[in-house]
């Protein structure tokens, strides 16, 4: 793993996911196969090495938030777009914290996106929030298959765990079943809803798997070491006229 500490000279940016975006990571250690943020990362940053292999991190990020915040309009913030804001890395910078601590001061709104139970760290200022939400990616309830997909996020088991302590501190949690996995996600839709029902999430949003540049390469990696039967499967439904997504 290759950590450079870098300085930003802005952080808290337009988007079209909320009125704003965070990223205090530039890569993540996660290294998702079907991961979209490759592709876009790769646009403005010098890296070469393999997704998951290397981060920047903009160890000023608070910084630059305490001095942006002053001269934006109050909104919702996102964090993040381009990396998981608990990716391991936020254990000893804790980046994330920092930032949200002032979003708190300023009484900005924050929807939160990760596949770490470390978010759970956090609880204490995620309370004070008079609008938060976090969303928990989960592709599958099966460990094999987040381990071959998102090799170094939680576990299943550690995802779950910390959704329930969320919801038991009054946190409103959605869950996102995306990429949906041809042959994989589906195995178990009905014992994913159930369990989901049982947590008492607040929403469930899914997503079809869509091929940026590179990730077909990568995920075809996993298949072919681990799930060579579904190979031409997902050829099928990724680059042919299929009625797959249809039927799920």
């Amino acid at each position: 793993m290759i950590v450079r500490e870098i300085r930003c000279k802005s952080l808290l940016n337009e988007s079209k996911l909320a009125d704003y975006c965070i990223n205090c990571y530039v890569g993540c250690e996660h290294a998702c196969k079907y991961c979209y943020a490759e592709s876009i990362t790769r646009k403005f940053s010098d890296h070469q090495e393999k997704w998951g292999e290397f981060v920047d991190v903009k160890v000023n990020a608070p910084e630059v938030l305490r001095k942006e915040i002053l001269k934006k309009k109050k909104g919702k913030v996102f964090l993040s777009s381009l990396c998981d804001p608990y990716q391991p890395l936020e254990k000893k910078y804790q980046l994330t914290r920092k930032c949200l601590e002032i979003l708190l001061r300023n009484q900005f709104s924050i929807i939160i996106q990760t596949k770490s139970a470390l978010v759970t760290r956090d609880l204490d200022l995620l309370k004070k929030f008079k609008d938060c939400e976090v969303g928990f990616t989960m592709t599958t309830l099966d460990e094999s298959v987040r381990k071959n997909f998102e090799p170094n996020s939680s576990s299943v088991q550690e995802k779950l765990e910390a959704i329930k302590v969320l919801k038991e501190n009054g946190i409103k949690v959605y869950v996102f079943l995306g990429p949906i996995l041809p042959y994989l996600s589906d195995r178990s839709l009905e014992e994913y809803f159930e369990t989901m029902k049982k947590l008492k999430v607040d929403e469930i949003w899914v997503d079809k798997l869509n091929l940026k540049p590179g990730v077909w390469e990568s995920v075809s990696v996993v298949l072919e070491k681990n799930y060579p039967e579904l190979l031409e499967k997902w050829r099928e439904v990724l680059f042919s006229k299929s009625n797959y997504w249809d039927e799920v």
